[in-house]
């Protein structure tokens, strides 16, 4: 009887647990933390992908399927297209903080907007939370790791900066100017500059 209850407070915790850190997850960049206390590598990267985070939260609290669907022109991407990708970069930013593979194409796309935009904000969260914690040794032996069937190429850390992270920052934008297109625009106190709404 006591391994039971044991199994049990065990499963409730680890779901209470799990439901948590969804809940950290999807609603951490809401608004930038406070600033580091220091200027290190990690602390920069992670102000970074903060910053990221909070455009990724506004651009897309609140798009309606009519604006999903908006594209500016027949032969470009529509909002929803645009996210998948923004998507596929987040991917692309937590394997390097895990210095895992990132295999191309990306596999096991979310079918929907809603389990896209969780997933993303949750990519960002878990990458910050990874690279807060790890050294100026452990950065330098970071990754972009890419396999593509049987080939593998590598690149240094240094491509988060113009890579990945500059290539979800400029779909952001697309996305902000193709919701006002669509007559949805972004939430009027957004304040990227401070990383916090306007009062």
């Amino acid at each position: 009887m006591r391994v039971f209850y044991t199994l049990l407070s065990l499963l409730f915790f680890t779901k209470t647990f799990a439901q948590d850190m969804s809940t950290t997850a999807s609603t951490f960049f809401i608004e930038i933390p406070e600033y580091s206390t220091t200027y290190t590598p990690s602390a920069i990267i992670v102000r970074m992908i903060d910053g990221l985070g909070y455009r990724y939260y506004w651009a897309t609290e609140g798009l309606r399927p009519t604006d999903l669907e908006y594209r500016p022109t027949d032969d470009a991407r529509n909002t929803e297209q645009t996210l998948v990708h923004v998507f596929e970069l987040s991917v692309l930013i937590l394997n390097a903080a895990k210095n895992q593979p990132s295999i191309r194409p990306t596999p096991n796309l979310p079918k929907d907007f809603g389990t896209l935009r969780e997933y993303t904000l949750d990519n960002l969260y878990q990458s910050r939370q990874l690279f807060t914690s790890l050294s100026p040794e452990e950065l330098q032996a970071r990754q972009f790791i890419f396999q593509r069937r049987e080939s593998t190429s590598r690149f240094p850390l240094w491509h988060l900066f113009n890579g990945p992270a500059a290539d979800a920052l400029y779909h952001l934008g697309q996305v902000v100017s193709f919701r006002r297109s669509s007559g949805n625009p972004i939430h009027p106190k957004v304040n990227v500059f401070l990383g916090k709404n306007n009062n």
